[in-house]
């Protein structure tokens, strides 16, 4: 077996090893990086906008310490997104477990209302996606609500394509996967 070979192979009884998702991106007009504590407020608002109520500043703090517990046992990552020359937190594009696994992980975003219609989730995305393919995995999926027209188009510019469709208690789920090369 080759080096290569027995890199990928890992010693899992066959299942594959993957290196760790660079957990700072950049691109022409953001930066992806990891969570800090100052981030709370700005997660805050953006949960806010979701119109469920505004969670604790406690709660989200939490909420921030889980993933960086998540992102150091797994290799992947939720990375806040803030505009370059603004310096400002405008959401958060990144890899997750979700509904699917590890091995093929989804890709996940969400930013506040005021930065919609600007390019900014097709472009954090498709760092995340250079991201993703970096740790040698070879798939990715998305879950987005059938309603949300605006991700699925975000999606659909990256390249995923439908695989199905699922109900749940909070209405139809369409599930979209793109290979990496």
């Amino acid at each position: 077996m080759g080096a290569e070979t027995e890199n990928a192979v890992g010693q899992c009884g066959g299942m594959p090893t993957y290196e760790t998702m660079p957990f700072h991106l950049e691109t022409e007009r953001l930066v992806l990086r990891p969570w800090a504590e100052s981030d709370a407020d700005g997660l805050r608002a953006l949960l806010a906008e979701r119109g469920n109520g505004t969670p604790t500043v406690e709660h989200v703090r939490a909420g921030i310490a889980k993933r960086l517990t998540e992102t150091a046992a797994t290799g992947i990552a939720l990375l806040p997104v803030q505009r370059r020359d603004e310096g400002d937190f405008i959401g958060y594009c990144g890899l997750v477990v979700g509904r699917c696994t590890l091995e093929e992980p989804e890709i996940a975003y969400e930013l506040f209302q005021r930065a919609h219609g600007r390019g900014y989730a097709t472009e954090a995305a498709g760092a995340v996606l250079a991201a993703a393919a970096a740790t040698g995995r070879r798939r990715l999926w998305s879950t987005v609500g059938t309603w949300n027209t605006p991700s699925l188009r975000v999606l659909e510019k990256l390249g995923f394509e439908r695989d199905r469709v699922s109900t749940e208690d909070s209405g139809e789920v369409a599930w979209l996967t793109r290979p990496l090369p």
